[in-house]
């Protein structure tokens, strides 16, 4: 696998963000309504949102008082946030910042409620990534602390087409997509227990992914 052209996604991402304003709409994901009903039952208030993207979810989450310190690492998408909560009272639940997660996420040991991340893990990520993100995650959340997230599985429409990458990592119109097995979700859980592992489809094509509730040991 070709350490570069995984490099190189964040140029790709950073050219369709700024071209794409609204590429994902304004609509909340399915993903992130569903969070928020998990969010309300464990009574959690403040979150931290890995590869916020352009926003959709964070401005749904403090819609609904949930405090998000939202990490990407585009700097177009980080400015298309901070543009849209601008002179709002959303400003007082939103915090965002630039950043890389395949390095150490800049968050205090045991100190963060809960993670959140749509197609994150499906990114341009290798394996040996994915299990540091994990791990990291795990770092920075509290004892019983929730991580969710979702990533396109085997069972996609996408998977096995376009060019092959490596591993289950297809190029498909310029975007590398990790495709996931119930496996692979069990091989990058260190550290915790899984609550659930559910399938759901999102968007026209539709888009087949897992949504994954991991609670901290």
């Amino acid at each position: 696998m070709d350490k570069k052209i995984l490099d190189q996604q964040s140029q790709y991402w950073e050219k369709n963000f700024l071209s794409k304003p609204e590429m994902f709409g304004l609509e909340p994901s399915k993903a992130a309504e569903d969070t928020l009903k998990t969010l309300k039952k464990e009574n959690i208030k403040n979150i931290v949102e890995l590869g916020a993207g352009l926003g959709r979810d964070t401005i749904f989450f403090a819609k609904n008082s949930i405090h998000v310190s939202a990490l990407d690492y585009s700097p177009t998408a980080i400015k298309t946030i901070d543009k849209k909560i601008l002179g709002t009272k959303l400003a007082n639940f939103i915090s965002t910042k630039v950043f890389d997660v395949r390095k150490k996420l800049p968050f205090e040991d045991n100190s963060v409620e809960a993670c959140f991340s749509h197609m994150l893990y499906c990114m341009a990520l290798a394996m040996e990534e994915l299990k540091y993100l994990n791990s990291e995650i795990c770092r920075v959340l509290k004892p019983g602390g929730i991580n969710i997230y979702t990533a396109r599985h085997i069972g996609d429409g996408d998977y096995k087409n376009g060019t092959h990458i490596g591993g289950d990592l297809y190029k498909n119109d310029g975007f590398i997509v990790h495709f996931f097995s119930e496996e692979k979700v069990q091989k990058i859980t260190d550290g915790f227990n899984i609550l659930s592992i559910k399938r759901f489809e999102e968007g026209k094509f539709p888009r087949k992914l897992f949504r994954v509730v991991l609670k901290k040991k």
